[in-house]
């Protein structure tokens, strides 16, 4: 197999384990809270944990991959990958499987700082749509499967076996990983101190919004908020900042691009979690049916990411990007009507929108980021990009786990409190469809990629 042909297959498997082991564990979580006895505001944290450390080394990895090679921190982030996840599987206790799930992030920073950049530093630009559609049909592919699987894992094996599996898949991929090419190092020097006041910055950020409205909460906030122009102090005055404000200034696709992906992840994360819960409880599914219905959304998504990716080489993917924002508004707003007698054909109708919509959105909008910016950036790109993703999808399990704690207080999911639970899923997903409806806007604005790229 030639080297860009092995990049591509080790890329897309990667690529695949994410998501899988995200959507496969949301079909756990019923089953979680009652191994552990938590409450449905802890329970949020095992997805939460993972995207809050994985955020907040995002950035800093990029840019270390872009001065000592990308190749390294791919292999070294699989290898995290299968660690961790092996040890999820054996975890005695609620704290030390959110350890485990912090590891994870580690991990899953690495993966996601390198692996789009490796393909786009590989491929040239004219192919660059299709290659990234092919890597985003592969996230999707692990979000279809990961349902499926992790109900039927955790119905018939137990919740760790969701574990189990994900680490038995994670070796093959880390095995063909150490099959790539090495690269040469750029050199240069690392901006620590601004990466250490900017992991900080995201964490106080991230656990104050998922900690309202508490004390605690509101002091994590504004702790953040303090470090954010310190933070932009040291960039602008050091030599190799993390984060070079010349990715920024200037470049309106970089900026709006990256804008888009941070509201359309805040939008739409959570749902998964939500139908999951709504499936399991009110309507009483089993995790297998419920992963068996949920496998709507992922499986349009995995069809279709690769045509809107070559789409987005030949239609603005301003254009192309901004319906599936649309068409996810959409959806999500159709959500806005279940309750507990509601058709399940309906909820399959809400699939079927996000489903298209997030197809036309994910591929184009990567396409956009990374055409906009100069090889020596695709680290930094790729991991801000990565970072908007994550810090949308803690935003949107932030988001959550406040209203369940206003409308729910800290008591488990239980008959008795079903219409509130309900009550709070309506809430919820009109906010969502409202904050996707506006970022609509912010898509739109970015402006043409194709052009900027013939004048350059």
């Amino acid at each position: 197999m030639r080297g860009r042909e092995l990049l591509l297959l080790t890329v897309t498997a990667a690529s695949f384990l994410t998501p899988f082991l995200g959507s496969s564990v949301n079909l756990a979580l019923p089953s979680l809270q009652e191994d552990f006895g938590v409450d449905a505001v802890l329970l949020s944290w095992v997805n939460t944990s993972f995207l809050l450390s994985s955020a907040a080394l995002l950035l800093p990895l990029g840019r270390l991959a872009d001065l000592r090679g990308k190749r390294k921190f791919f292999v070294l982030g699989l290898l995290f990958l299968l660690l961790s996840t092996l040890l999820s599987s054996l975890s005695p206790s609620f704290p030390l499987l959110l350890l485990f799930r912090i590891l994870q992030g580690v991990g899953s920073a690495m993966v996601v700082s390198t692996g789009v950049a490796l393909l786009t530093s590989a491929f040239p630009r004219e192919e660059r749509g299709r290659v990234l559609g092919i890597n985003t049909a592969a996230v999707y592919l692990g979000l279809l499967t990961g349902p499926s699987l992790g109900g039927f894992l955790t119905q018939t094996l137990g919740w760790r076996s969701v574990f189990l599996f994900a680490s038995s898949l994670s070796l093959p991929v880390f095995l063909l990983s150490l099959r790539l090419e090495e690269e040469g190092e750029r050199g240069g020097s690392f901006d620590l101190p601004g990466s250490l006041t900017y992991g900080a910055m995201l964490v106080l950020l991230v656990y104050g919004l998922s900690s309202l409205p508490s004390g605690l909460g509101v002091l994590s906030l504004l702790s953040g908020a303090v470090l954010l122009p310190l933070f932009l102090v040291l960039e602008r005055r050091g030599e190799e900042p993390v984060l070079d404000p010349r990715l920024f200034r200037g470049n309106r696709v970089f900026v709006f691009s990256n804008l888009a992906a941070l509201i359309n992840y805040s939008a739409t994360y959570a749902v998964t979690f939500l139908l999951s819960l709504y499936l399991q409880h009110p309507r009483s599914l089993s995790p297998g049916e419920a992963g068996t219905l949920l496998m709507v959304q992922p499986l349009l998504q995995t069809l279709f990411s690769p045509w809107a990716g070559r789409l987005s080489d030949r239609v603005e993917p301003q254009l192309v990007a901004s319906a599936g924002m649309g068409l996810t508004s959409a959806g999500l707003l159709s959500l806005v009507f279940l309750g507990e007698e509601t058709p399940l054909v309906w909820v399959v109708g809400s699939l079927v929108l996000l489903g298209l919509g997030f197809a036309l959105f994910s591929s184009p909008n990567t396409n956009a980021v990374m055409s906009s910016v100069g090889r020596e950036f695709y680290g930094v790109a790729s991991a801000t990009l990565g970072t908007m993703r994550q810090v949308g999808q803690v935003t949107s399990m932030g988001i959550t786990a406040l209203a369940f704690s206003l409308h729910l207080g800290r008591t488990r999911l239980e008959p008795a409190v079903y219409p509130l639970f309900l009550e709070s899923l309506r809430a919820l997903f009109l906010l969502y469809s409202l904050l996707c409806l506006s970022g609509v806007f912010f898509s739109l604005a970015r402006g043409k990629v194709h052009v900027s790229a013939r004048r350059s």
